[in-house]
């Protein structure tokens, strides 16, 4: 019986293996939930199988999807049905497929959530969610006077002796303890993840990007923010943060997010790609500052 509905979901579709789902990744790009590396790894760490499908168009692989069962691979889905829901957090991560440009319709029948709007018309199966994700905003779209607010923050905080580090130059375990302890002291409880936290950054290190801000020699802010790039974008994914409480007149979340989104921006533009920084599922009242609300698909 399994067999046959396995058979039933993937209809159409073909085993591939780990090096076909990256070549056709790069070629067509995707998100950071479905690099790659971050498949590969974190299904790893999860002790969860995975496997790759392509789609074929006359010989040729024209999408691919990396599958845990009968969900996507890293879908919190997943974790929670196999209990494992705390090994790591990439938050509700935008999913973009690798799939090429002009294809329509293709099945898809594997339980997912969050996939992009890109995607409206490359596969069936798709409905609406009620929840939408929150993308920064052009530079364009922000007022003069919010600019101007931000501007005059990050010279407060440089006149007052702050210093932005870039996360590179942390190790995973330090970066980790940063994290930890600031998320600790904003939210008032400990990051569900917390076991291996040091576990995933080094993993994932190489894709980590940011700084970490520092004021009177002591860490005041972090994100966890994580990049990957494809042909023709860049996907940007805020995981979560952590601020001291005592900072919070000075506005140190602000001033990080200014300065993550700024670098970030800028180095899309040298690149010629277009940037797609997600903050994750709209609710919070700072995104409605940062970012413009999307829709998004589940099947």
């Amino acid at each position: 019986m399994l067999n046959r509905i396995r058979a039933f979901r993937e209809r159409g579709w073909t085993e591939i293996s780990a090096s076909d789902y990256a070549d056709v990744w790069q070629r067509y790009g995707g998100s950071v939930a479905t690099h790659p590396a971050f498949v590969e790894r974190l299904s790893g760490l999860a002790e969860i199988p995975v496997r790759y499908l392509g789609w074929q168009r006359a010989g040729v692989l024209v999408a691919a999807i990396p599958v845990w069962g009968r969900y996507l691979a890293l879908s919190k889905l997943a974790l929670k049905a196999a209990g494992k829901k705390r090994i790591f957090d990439i938050g509700d991560a935008e999913v973009i497929l690798p799939v090429a440009p002009g294809e329509e319709k293709i099945p898809l029948r594997h339980v997912s959530r969050y996939l992009s709007v890109r995607h409206e018309t490359d596969f069936q199966g798709l409905k609406r969610q009620k929840e939408k994700l929150a993308f920064l905003k052009p530079l364009e779209a922000f007022s003069a006077k919010f600019r101007k607010n931000e501007r005059r923050n990050l010279r407060q905080f440089t006149n007052m002796g702050g210093v932005a580090r870039p996360v590179s130059e942390f190790s995973p375990n330090d970066l980790a303890s940063i994290y930890l302890d600031l998320f600790q002291r904003r939210w008032g409880f400990a990051v569900s993840s917390a076991p291996r936290m040091a576990e995933v950054f080094t993993l994932l290190r190489d894709w980590m990007i940011g700084f970490v801000i520092y004021l009177n020699e002591s860490p005041v802010a972090v994100q966890v923010v994580y990049r990957v790039e494809s042909p023709q974008w860049v996907s940007v994914e805020y995981v979560n943060g952590g601020v001291d409480p005592q900072t919070f007149d000075f506005s140190m979340g602000n001033v990080l997010t200014y300065l993550n989104t700024d670098a970030a921006r800028e180095e899309a533009r040298a690149a010629g790609k277009i940037l797609r920084y997600s903050f994750g599922r709209v609710g919070a009242d700072y995104k409605n500052h940062w970012c413009l609300p999307e829709p998004v698909f589940r099947v």
